[in-house]
């Protein structure tokens, strides 16, 4: 298997020329019957030896964290932080290998934040401001790890954290902070929904790593975005009314919409589990208590199933229907 990075390396090396694989591409979405595009392809595995190299680093790595955290926390986090950064100069550098990548991204960074903790945990500060601070740190070592190893979840990492970072250090600094979380989080959900969507706009032929940075970015943003929506209208309410489900169903037909227009999926999948329980909600409440899931789950995976075998066909409808500047911010429709 042969991702749009290893082909952009094959003409950069001159083994095959740009009309070569271009004519390539367009071979294997005619026999998909779907634009590769459509496909919203990014790399996670390409044989079972990835998942060989994440078992043994995994291993290694608990074993490293745990005996050196026997000795103290704050060198627990960083022996595994250290570890992860010097398999990562071999498996990603020189390998390139796509899952054992992102594991050893995350045990770094994740170190990072361990290690943060530990060393704040006499600072007297209070837990949100210590939360906050680490992730801030965690933050800028997922910066310095991109500057290395460029790997696309690393940018959704870091993003995450800074995130993660500014809610904390309000919870800790300004005390009403709680009463605007729902809005904080939304607006910070489409601050990372336009930074994804500045990645995908600079890849509209998803060719380059840049399309796998913005996939990452946009499965940060969904849930960003859809909880406070959903939070507002009460939908884990047991109380939930019809009105509220004709909302979340005509909610979730925006998305429905946003989510063919950008060629992203994320926005829908985490939406996905709020219509499920607004309609099996409702169904309990006239009485169809044993099946309300069933028939929900029904109705709703035959819409979606219905949409992926026509999702292009959709894209086409929708996107001619934008202006000529927005079209060509958008993923490619060939």
């Amino acid at each position: 298997m042969y991702s749009e990075e290893d082909l952009s390396s094959a003409i950069d090396a001159g083994v095959i020329t740009k009309d070569t694989a271009q004519a390539f591409r367009e071979h294997i979405a005619n026999n998909r019957t779907s634009p590769i595009v459509d496909e919203e392809h990014f790399r996670l595995i390409t044989g079972f030896n990835d998942i060989f190299v994440v078992i043994a680093c995994f291993l290694l790595l608990v074993s490293v964290s745990w005996i050196a955290r026997s000795i103290h926390p704050f060198l627990g986090g960083m022996a595994q932080a250290a570890t992860a950064w010097g398999l990562a100069e071999f498996f990603t550098l020189k390998r390139r290998m796509a899952l054992p990548s992102i594991v050893l991204l995350l045990a770094f960074v994740g170190g990072v934040f361990v290690a943060g903790l530990a060393a704040c945990q006499n600072s007297g500060w209070s837990s949100e401001l210590q939360t906050g601070v680490v992730s801030a740190i965690a933050a800028i070592a997922a910066w310095l790890h991109w500057q290395r190893f460029k790997v696309p979840i690393t940018v959704a990492a870091g993003i995450a954290t800074v995130v993660a970072s500014i809610m904390f250090l309000l919870f800790g600094l300004v005390s009403e902070t709680r009463e605007w979380m729902i809005p904080i989080i939304f607006i910070a959900g489409v601050i990372v929904f336009l930074l994804a969507m500045k990645w995908d706009s600079s890849d509209i032929q998803r060719q380059t790593r840049r399309s796998d940075v913005a996939f990452w970015l946009h499965l940060v943003a969904a849930p960003l975005i859809v909880h406070p929506i959903f939070a507002l209208l009460n939908v884990f309410d047991n109380a939930i009314g019809l009105w509220q489900a004709v909302l979340v169903t005509l909610l979730y037909i925006v998305i429905a919409i946003i989510s063919v227009s950008i060629d992203r999926r994320a926005l829908m999948v985490s939406a996905l589990i709020y219509v499920l329980y607004a309609f099996n909600t409702i169904l309990e409440q006239y009485g169809v208590v044993s099946l309300g899931f069933a028939f929900a789950a029904l109705s709703i995976g035959s819409g979606l199933l219905i949409l992926s075998a026509f999702w292009h066909d959709c894209r086409t409808f929708i996107v001619q229907h934008y202006p000529l500047q927005i079209q060509q911010r958008l993923p490619s429709l060939r």
